[in-house]
């Protein structure tokens, strides 16, 4: 009987580690792994929204007998104004109203010295100043291959009788479209 009770002890300790090797159970699955990517434009390096600096027009100095003063729209770096857009986009630039369009004749748009005396100035997409660029125009660029653009955007201003010393100033609006 002993012999018969060992026999089933042995059994049950085999079976015992048995069913230990065999609860070590292996299982497979995957992750899934997404990102979604939405077009975007940086210009002048920043990105963003609203509110963005599409660069700075200065006319510089000049006496206020002066004729004619020229510039040049410069970006953050000083250089010419840089659109930045996600590849196979298509970004136009929409150059809007100014604060001070239509004050002064001699121009389509109006440097203002805060007081009551305007500059006319106009903007054109050329530096001979023969291309110009109206209120409201629309400057298409070619389709981005996500390698920023340079804009070429140029100004001058038209001297008039009876300027008195001063800042004269206007801010543009600009819309860019991708």
């Amino acid at each position: 009987m002993r012999t018969f009770a060992s026999r089933i002890g042995l059994s049950l300790l085999g079976l015992t580690l048995a069913s230990s090797a065999t609860a070590a159970t292996t299982v497979t699955g995957q992750i899934t792994s997404s990102l979604i990517l939405t077009s975007s434009c940086q210009v002048n390096g920043v990105g963003g929204s609203t509110n963005l600096n599409f660069g700075a027009l200065n006319f510089g100095t000049a006496n206020s007998l002066f004729t004619s003063a020229s510039g040049q729209v410069l970006g953050g770096g000083g250089g010419a104004l840089s659109i930045l857009c996600s590849s196979g986009t298509t970004p136009t630039v929409k150059v809007r109203a100014g604060a001070h369009d239509g004050q002064s004749a001699g121009g389509t748009r109006a440097l203002y010295d805060g007081v009551a005396n305007y500059v006319p100035y106009d903007l054109y997409t050329d530096a001979g100043h023969s291309q110009l660029l109206a209120i409201d125009g629309v400057i298409n660029l070619a389709p981005s291959t996500g390698v920023a653009q340079t804009l070429n955007i140029y100004g001058q201003a038209l001297g008039k009788a009876g300027l008195p010393a001063g800042t004269y100033t206007d801010t543009v609006a600009v819309e860019l479209t991708f």
